[in-house]
């Protein structure tokens, strides 16, 4: 955010008010209106700023006061939305910036429904995570607010954002899914048609959860790769060979895209056919043959000199006696 932009907010702001044991009472919250969708990524991150700047002066104008609440003292929403990654250079901007300039955009929160003088984020978990780390307070509006209304507010902030990845939107659909919530809520929540919804939750309900954190975000990676890798997953043995790709000695050194084309890869391997083999043994338990199917292909491999020579004779007999029963067909 450039400096003009940052005394605009610090300005909004004004002195920041310390934690109470009891949140204000406040207006339902305010749904924030969406930033422009961007061309590219640095045209994306200024409609973030404008759109955060625009919800914050919303919020202040409403009555809403910003508070320093221990970082310690918030936890995550109950459905978690991003997928973590081991190296996340824009976390490392946003927590060099906060260090540098101090947190300019609060984040949203409620009173934990359970534990006394706790809270829980509806938005705003990079921003509590970088607070975190640095070991300062958190600035948060506090609103009460039910997990409906908390989950709306989680997904319309994520909505303008160009940095949420098909495959996150798709798993924060799935944990909706699973905590219950209505296919129309996760469409509200998602700022998405039902079509799309489904889309989301077929592509998070076929793969599992496993291989999709082990992936990451994949940012590059769009709908129809995803759709397309979800077929594939449901074939027969698609998912022991995603599970054998992620634990591949080389799997962890890629960054998130290179390992979606990784499984990407192996699940388009053809699989060897399966083989039906079965052993043929005298009455006495002895080990004649042993008889091997492979698609169209038919093994005998022949333990025993006396049975080689058995079917050896009878081998044109057995020719005879096929054409024959074709015939007859």
């Amino acid at each position: 955010m450039s400096p003009k932009g940052r005394d605009i907010l610090k300005s909004m702001v004004g002195s920041v008010e310390p934690a109470r044991p009891e949140a204000p009472s406040v207006p339902p919250p305010h749904r924030p209106s969406g930033a422009v969708k961007a061309m590219n990524l640095s045209l994306g991150r200024l409609g973030e700023e404008a759109a955060a700047a625009k919800a914050l002066r919303e919020s202040l104008a409403s009555g809403d006061k910003v508070l320093e609440i221990d970082a310690a003292a918030v936890e995550m929403s109950f459905i978690r939305d991003r997928i973590p990654v081991d190296q996340d250079s824009e976390f490392e901007r946003l927590k060099q910036s906060i260090q540098d300039s101090g947190q300019q955009v609060p984040i949203l929160v409620r009173p934990d429904p359970v534990k006394a003088g706790h809270y829980q984020a509806a938005y705003g978990h990079r921003r509590l995570r970088a607070a975190a780390e640095l070991g300062v307070p958190v600035k948060a509006v506090v609103r009460k607010l039910t997990d409906e209304e908390l989950i709306l507010a989680q997904g319309q902030e994520n909505g303008p954002r160009v940095d949420l990845s098909f495959i996150e939107r798709a798993l924060f659909a799935r944990r909706m899914d699973e905590h219950g919530f209505s296919r129309d809520m996760i469409a509200r929540a998602l700022a998405t048609d039902k079509p799309e919804t489904s889309r989301l939750l077929q592509v998070a309900q076929t793969i599992d959860p496993e291989i999709i954190l082990a992936i990451g975000p994949a940012p590059k990676v769009g709908r129809p790769r995803w759709l397309a890798f979800a077929e594939k997953f449901r074939e027969t043995g698609g998912q022991k060979k995603a599970q054998a790709a992620i634990r591949a000695a080389s799997f962890e050194a890629l960054e998130t895209n290179g390992r979606f084309d990784a499984v990407w890869k192996v699940l388009e391997e053809k699989s060897p056919p399966q083989r039906d083999e079965q052993t043929l043994r005298t009455s006495a338990g002895a080990p004649l043959a042993s008889v091997s199917r492979a698609g169209k292909t038919f093994r005998i491999t022949v333990k025993s000199a006396a049975f080689s020579e058995f079917l050896a004779q009878r081998l044109a007999g057995l020719a005879v006696e096929f054409e024959e029963e074709n015939d007859r067909k």
